[in-house]
């Protein structure tokens, strides 16, 4: 049992040591405008316009879940009046990038590391070297760009319609005075707590797209490897979100 965890520990600080560099090694070619626009956008296409669907269906239902479950508790406290406000704030903190970063991480960090993945397999990355192309310009930047940039736009979309949603429920459903539901939240939501969400989303896309790319690159033993590789990127992106999440929380809403 010690010595399965001891293993498993140094395949964690291995992994973490791994991804680390990577993502140093991307910062630093960024910043030396080692990119290709072309690239960029059609893996902002990918990562961001093929994720509008799924992205806003989830953030709506979940908007008008919550508000189900909170405008009735406010209605029989007598309440009613603050069910916007709060609603507001918990989409814009919390509901909006969480969800779209679970959603993101769920789709495109699979899709990143098997497709990684199957060119490291196939030695395509080999001959990718073998031409003089570094892998990390032509891979991994383009989608670390595409995933850090788009992933605060989803979620603006993502706050409007999970706040959106949640207004049709309380006025129309739990019978809550619109005028109450939309002053609510202009009294009792700030500036800071849209521009901290989309922060967080950020850096969610930052943590999805390195993680992803490090799982690719780092793929061996063929097809086997390939669906190992696409099962813990979405794991370890959903496990390093949730941790990372609370940390900006206490950071920026403290």
């Amino acid at each position: 049992m010690i010595e399965k965890l001891g293993h498993a520990t140094l395949d964690f600080l291995e992994e973490f040591g791994r991804t680390s560099q990577l993502f140093l090694n991307t910062i630093a070619s960024i910043l030396s405008g080692k990119t290709n626009p072309r690239l960029v956008i059609e893996q902002m296409v990918k990562i961001g316009i093929d994720s509008l669907p799924i992205a806003l269906t989830s953030a709506a239902f979940v908007g008008m879940v919550f508000a189900v479950q909170i405008a009735t508790e406010f209605v029989r406290f007598g309440a009613s009046k603050y069910v916007g406000g709060v609603m507001g704030i918990a989409v814009a903190r919390e509901l909006a990038p969480a969800l779209t970063g679970v959603v993101i991480a769920s789709r495109v960090a699979a899709a990143i590391a098997a497709e990684i993945g199957t060119m490291k397999v196939t030695e395509q990355i080999d001959a990718l070297n073998a031409l003089g192309t570094n892998p990390v310009r032509y891979l991994v930047i383009p989608r670390f760009i595409a995933c850090t940039l788009m992933l605060p736009i989803l979620t603006i979309f993502a706050d409007i319609l999970c706040f959106f949603g949640g207004y049709v429920v309380s006025v129309y459903l739990i019978k809550i005075n619109a005028v109450d539901y939309m002053n609510s939240a202009q009294q009792l939501m700030k500036y800071s707590d849209v521009y901290g969400g989309i922060f967080k989303s950020l850096i969610f896309g930052m943590i999805i797209s390195i993680i992803a790319c490090s799982k690719g690159l780092g793929t061996k033993g063929g097809a086997k490897g390939v669906g190992e590789a696409t099962t813990s990127s979405v794991v370890a992106s959903l496990m390093a979100l949730f941790v990372v999440n609370y940390f900006l929380s206490v950071l920026l809403f403290k």
